[in-house]
Order: structure tokens, then sequence, then C-alpha cells
């Protein structure tokens, strides 16, 4: 089966989901509401001080963009490459994706930020209004290593699969040169993280009943360059072993592993199957789409002719 190509199945301004549509709305309209009214900041921003007992910023906040250049990269951002990951993972998983991934970012944000006072002393820490939907975006681009990581981009010629780490070198980089950066960074590198770790353990597979990608091709280490893997994967599988244990006793139970031996529908078999859905979708998204303009192309044919 031929693979379609990553610019075909996000360009073009139409085929966006329903769903993608009616978030793009709460981020406009969150947008409109903290302009027109800024004490609304107070309460839909993530303050880590106000966060108890304004406790609901842990949620809100990453939906509530405070800059224009923000509200219109988020948007278009959402639409792009929403209407590539969602029929594929389904509207629920997707929605539950930006929930989680949102969720456990600002939660990252506000356990470094008190931890940054009580190192500091700065109550800069503590009071700087964070919110965003970067870290959500960042964490579409992991989804999008995983599902077409050798699918590569147009002109530049680089791989699906360093989107998220050319992302965050980009971010990083920028951050020498502009005071802002405090605002945006750390939503960054915690929305990579976060939804790396919820593709990678926590995401449920309806046609195995597994939970997650152990496929190599998915480890953390993949997020670097070749030379530096022999240095992050003893530090990563400390991590792992600290933090997913009870994944792997899980997975075991169920059929990925039995002693150390692959078994069928394991690693290289499911990640083949993701990617062979993702091309699949990305296939049907622009047969849809040719269809329609053939069809609006005909229909303004007959139209021309009968007014003749």
């Amino acid at each position: 089966m031929s693979t379609p190509s990553l610019a075909g199945g996000m360009g073009g301004f139409s085929g966006f989901t329903r769903l993608c549509k009616g978030l793009a709305v709460v981020l406009i309209g969150g947008h409109i509401v903290v302009q027109l009214l800024p004490v609304a900041v107070t309460y839909l921003a993530l303050i880590p001080a106000r966060t108890i007992p304004f406790v609901w910023n842990l949620v809100t906040s990453g939906y509530i963009e405070q800059s224009i250049h923000g509200v219109v990269v988020s948007t278009l951002g959402l639409l792009f490459i929403g209407k590539l990951l969602e029929p594929v993972w389904g509207s629920r998983e997707f929605l539950k994706f930006i929930f989680v991934v949102n969720f456990l970012t600002s939660i990252c944000i506000f356990i470094t930020a008190i931890a940054l006072y009580y190192i500091t002393r700065k109550e800069t820490y503590l009071y700087m209004p964070l919110s965003g939907f970067h870290g959500v975006l960042s964490g579409f681009l992991v989804g999008i290593k995983q599902m077409i990581p050798d699918q590569e981009l147009p002109v530049i010629k680089i791989k699906a699969k360093w989107l998220p780490s050319l992302s965050l070198l980009l971010s990083i980089a920028i951050s020498f040169w502009t005071a802002e950066s405090a605002t945006y960074l750390p939503i960054l590198i915690f929305g990579t993280y976060m939804s790396w770790i919820y593709l990678r353990y926590w995401q449920r597979k309806p046609e195995t009943k597994l939970k997650g990608d152990p496929s190599e091709d998915f480890a953390f280490s993949t997020f670097f360059p070749e030379f530096l893997r022999p240095v992050i994967d003893p530090v990563a599988s400390i991590f792992h072993r600290m933090l997913c244990g009870r994944f792997e006793a899980s997975n075991d139970s169920q059929g990925y592993t039995a002693g150390g031996t692959t078994l069928p529908g394991s690693d290289p078999i499911e990640a083949s199957r993701r990617r062979e859905r993702g091309a699949r979708a990305l296939e049907e998204r622009l047969a849809a789409e040719r269809l329609g303009a053939t069809k609006g192309t005909e229909e303004l044919g007959r139209d021309a002719t009968e007014n003749v």
C-alpha cells in the first residue's frame, strides 16, 4: 500500500473534525474572555500560589491563550494535526489524550514552580500566570512520531519522528534570547514528556485490549540522536522501573511478553499495524477531499451550463 504524504494529510482548509472545531471555539473564546476581562486570568490561568483554593486552574489553564499569536498557532495546530490524529485514535480517545496531557502538564508545572520557589525564594515562580495549549500541541507531535515515524516532511526532508525533538530544541534555543521563555518552555517540555508517557504506557488499544506501545521505535531514547542513546538508555531505564513497573506486570500477564520472549501481537507487529492505520486514515482523508473537490467542480460546471 502506498503511504500518503504528511503534507497532503494536513494540507487544505477542509476536512476539519467536529471535535476539533469545537475545541477551537473553546480556545478562541478563552482568549476573548481574558482580553475583555483581564481579571479572569487570575482564576483561569495557572498561578501556583493561588492553585489552592482555585484548583480548577490545573484544568482550565491549558485552554487559555493570553496572546494573539498563541491562540492563532494553537487553533491552527489543533485543526490541522487533529484531522490527522483523530480519525486513527477516535474522537473519545483523542479528547481523553488532550485532557490527560493538559492536566498532567499543569500538575508538573505546579510542582516545579513550588520547588523553584523553595530553592530560590523568588516569589516570581509563585505568581507568574502560566497557561496555553502548546503543551498539547507538542504532544500531538509525539503522536505523529508514533504513528508515521518514517514519513518525510516536504522541503526540509526530515522524518516525522524528529518533530518533537526539533520543536523542543528550537524552543530551548529561542529561550536564550527572550524573557518570555519561562511562560512557555516548561509547558512544552512537560507536554512532550507527559504525552510520551501516556502513549507509551497508558493508551488503550481496543483491537488488542492492551495498553501502551512497547516497541523499540518509540523508546524514550529515540527522541535523541543515535550517539547519545547509550547514555540515555540507562537513565531512562531507572525511571522506567520506578514509574512503570505496574505497566510491565500488567502487560506481561496479558500477552506482551513471557519470560522475556516477545509474543504474537507485540512490539514490531503492533507498531506496523499502527503505521498502517495511520497511513490508511491519511489515504481515506485525501480521497474524501479529492472527491469533494471533484463534485464541487462538476456542480459549478453544471450551474454555469444551466445559466447559459
